[in-house]
């Protein structure tokens, strides 16, 4: 990014997504599953982006499919959600979602807490107020540190009400989290008024993925290892419902990769579909 060099930059994880949900509108054929360029726009990368190692359209074709498919299930859960009345939506490591830029209707009438690392955020206030998205009355950012911060403590002072249901989401951050910090994130969101629902990923370990996602995953842990953000956390589905289970959710299920396929990728025709290491905890209070 040519801007900004004064400050610090957003988390990598963060930007890599935006980029990703940005190709899959340039390079993979329609109906795309979600059309997001919003945050390309508040990257503003160097005009070579595409040449990224990391975007290359079809060694990160799966991964690609996978991050515009949980971006999709979890955008039409919050609609569908409002659409019941739910008037609180948290997103637990938000990087640079851009749904309240996207869906100014319905971002009018929700109360959003983005909840992520201070870093990010005060980058990516920094540009919605300088490209004229701007920052409503209803966004609120909330930063801090998921291993060494209580979230909690800084969404109530936030301005959450606890009285409301609410969806939280929380996609790409278990894995970089301790079970003992999934657990108590889980049992705290178990907390929140009767109605509300979680949707949160997991990571399934290395001999539960389809082979030809293995070596991606390979690469993908050796990358994080020595960039100092390692993997930390992979379940598989029974655990992952046992753990909701035990924190005290009364509804719980899995989706599968298998499930996003036949939601959002069924009848294509070029070969576009998501890797298979993620599974969503769907789990309702």
């Amino acid at each position: 990014m040519e801007q900004h060099k004064e400050m610090k930059q957003p988390d990598n994880t963060a930007v890599r997504t935006a980029l990703w949900r940005a190709l899959h509108v340039e390079v993979d054929a329609p109906p795309h599953i979600i059309e997001d360029e919003t945050g390309l726009k508040l990257i503003a990368p160097d005009e070579g982006w595409k040449q990224r190692p990391d975007m290359h359209p079809e060694f990160t074709r799966r991964l690609r499919a996978s991050i515009v498919a949980r971006a999709r299930f979890t955008e039409d859960l919050v609609i569908e959600e409002y659409k019941k009345g739910i008037s609180q939506y948290v997103i637990l490591g938000a990087g640079l979602d851009t749904f309240a830029q996207r869906y100014p209707d319905i971002a009018s009438n929700l109360q959003i807490f983005e909840i992520d690392q201070p870093d990010t955020q005060t980058w990516k206030q920094h540009r919605l107020l300088e490209t004229g998205f701007g920052i409503s009355k209803q966004l609120h950012f909330v930063s801090v540190n998921f291993e060494t911060s209580s979230w909690w403590a800084a969404l109530l002072k936030a301005g959450f009400d606890t009285g409301k249901p609410t969806v939280v989401v929380c996609t790409g951050v278990s894995l970089y989290l301790t079970k003992d910090a999934i657990i108590t994130t889980l049992k705290q969101i178990a907390t929140l008024a009767p109605g509300s629902t979680l949707a949160m990923t997991f990571y399934l370990p290395m001999n539960l993925l389809d082979k030809e996602d293995q070596p991606l995953q390979e690469i993908a842990e050796k990358g994080t290892r020595q960039a100092g953000t390692p993997f930390v956390s992979f379940f598989t589905p029974e655990e992952i419902l046992e753990l909701a289970n035990e924190a005290g959710f009364k509804d719980a299920r899995t989706i599968s990769t298998k499930d996003l396929e036949a939601l959002y990728f069924a009848g294509r025709t070029d070969n576009f579909s998501p890797a298979s290491g993620e599974v969503f905890l769907l789990a309702k209070t």
